[in-house]
């Protein structure tokens, strides 16, 4: 009985793996985003930090859409600095100040926030090997649902 038994479940084996019906034996990856480099910049102290495409969770694609920041050069005028805010776990926090002059002067106060490590902190999402996360938030900090005002983009 047991010699009947293993050779059906050799032979179960046999006609799965010619069949392609096995499951595969990959890595579980996380959610889809795009890692291509929509911006560049360097920071004061020599980081070169990128803002990839994302997807609507983080990067470019995330903060676009939900906080109306659609220039590059608003992202480097934070990053040219300093970093502000450091967990020393690779999240850093560059803040900055937009601002328009003339007829209606107004002042806006934006926060860039970078993942300076391969992967976020959940694990979710990695960049590859040798590589960085990037940009995954900006928002303005003092208008209603962190949205960025129109004028910043121009």
């Amino acid at each position: 009985m047991k010699k009947i038994i293993a050779m059906s479940a050799a032979a179960l084996t046999t006609a799965t793996l010619l069949s392609g019906a096995a499951p595969s034996a990959q890595a579980v990856s996380g959610p889809a985003w795009n890692k291509t480099v929509h911006c560049e910049s360097t920071d004061r102290d020599g980081r070169h930090i990128v803002t990839r495409i994302g997807n609507a969770h983080l990067g470019w694609n995330h903060f676009t859409h939900r906080h109306n920041i659609r220039k590059c050069k608003i992202l480097n005028a934070a990053l040219k600095d300093k970093v502000d805010r450091d967990d020393h776990h690779g999240r850093l926090e560059y803040d900055g100040v937009a601002v328009r002059t003339g007829g209606r002067p107004a002042q806006v106060r934006f926060t860039v926030i970078v993942q300076y490590s391969r992967k976020t902190k959940d694990g979710e999402y990695d960049a590859g090997r040798g590589q960085k996360i990037g940009v995954v938030n900006a928002f303005c900090r003092n208008q209603p649902h962190n949205k960025c005002p129109a004028w910043m983009n121009q």
